[in-house]
């Protein structure tokens, strides 16, 4: 019913458009008890074979919904009813911030693909705090926090941006993800350098150190990273106190498109998921676990289209898998589907 009535109708509306009224409708279902409960039977899959300990944590099933869906911490507890075993909002920045220009979101159906530039467009960390406290509880999903800096913040000065972040959000999140590969905040790509990325790291691990509990700390990359920049990031991972690895962010390669070279020009900048991604990401997550071990977690994201493609990449060495754009090609039960595929395989 989505992929022939629903999708095509949604898919003639903008993309934001359609994106904040989802975040709204989700946004009444959760606040309607007998609607809450609906998507919770329609949705949900619980089982104790999906259940997965990774981080620290026991997740119920390995299947969440990656940064980018809810920026501002307004529908996480929604999204647990939609299937997925944990939620991760943001990118939360220090100040709120507009983003990029609209238009900044873009379909590719013939792709399966989304090309974005949105440039981490969110409320900023006291509105993140105050959503997270309000609506947190014990029926709540695992909650991961995306932090990243301002767009107007230099790069020398990015350190302080992710302290305050984890200082003001440590005791609301369960995991952290320190966001340096987006591609779409100008200058943000070389932070992943090993000077930078150091120096945004340490006074995150520091913190830590005098805290009563522990949250993990993961680094997220890039599928455009040389293979010797990639192998700085992973030496600092294995070399400090990082927990693990998010693998990857959106892709700057426009390589084996079906999309006309036109459109593309007119679309221009942004980060490319989907379809196009499935491939790079998966030898991503192979070349990573290779290097660090089987120590440190891996949460695999990027190109997770179909059941399949979630169960390859937890072959290929991911712990955990996220889908945002798998969602909006396959409706609301994608992560319910996976859930059932990976049960099935068992």
């Amino acid at each position: 019913m989505y992929k022939g009535l629903i999708r095509p109708l949604l898919f003639r509306f903008g993309a934001e458009r359609v994106h904040h009224w989802t975040v709204g409708a989700l946004r009444i279902a959760g606040r309607t008890p007998g609607l809450r409960e609906l998507l919770r039977r329609m949705f949900t899959l619980s089982d104790p074979r999906l259940e997965r300990e990774v981080l620290g944590m026991r997740f119920p099933n390995p299947v969440g919904m990656a940064a980018g869906f809810d920026k501002d911490a307004r529908v996480f507890r929604e999204l647990g009813l939609l299937g997925f075993g944990f939620v991760e909002i943001g990118t939360v920045t220090p100040l709120p911030q507009p983003g990029n220009p609209r238009p900044r979101l873009f379909r590719l159906p013939k792709d399966r693909a989304i090309i974005n530039r949105m440039g981490f467009n969110n409320f900023g960390m006291e509105s993140a705090a105050e959503n997270l406290r309000a609506r947190g509880d014990r029926k709540r999903p695992i909650v991961g926090i995306n932090i990243g800096k301002n767009t107007l913040t230099p790069n020398d000065q990015a350190p302080g941006d992710y302290l305050k972040l984890f200082r003001r959000l440590y005791e609301l999140g369960d995991y952290f993800v320190v966001n340096v590969s987006c591609p779409n905040v100008a200058g943000l790509a070389s932070l992943q350098t090993t000077d930078y990325l150091l120096s945004i790291v340490s006074p995150l691990l520091e913190f830590r150190q005098g805290q009563d509990t522990y949250k993990p700390i993961l680094v997220k990359i890039s599928p455009d990273l040389e293979q010797e920049a990639l192998d700085g990031v992973l030496r600092i991972v294995t070399d400090t106190l990082v927990d693990g690895v998010v693998a990857t962010n959106t892709t700057t390669s426009r390589e084996g498109l079906h999309i006309s070279r036109k459109r593309l020009d007119a679309i221009g900048k942004g980060g490319l998921s989907g379809g196009p991604l499935t491939s790079r990401a998966l030898e991503t997550i192979r070349y990573v676990r290779s290097k660090i071990g089987l120590s440190y977690p891996i949460i695999g994201t990027g190109g997770v289209m179909t059941p399949s493609d979630a169960i390859a990449m937890l072959d290929a060495g991911a712990d955990l898998v996220q889908i945002y754009t798998g969602m909006i090609y396959n409706g609301p039960s994608f992560a319910r589907k996976i859930c059932k595929a990976l049960l099935t395989r068992m």
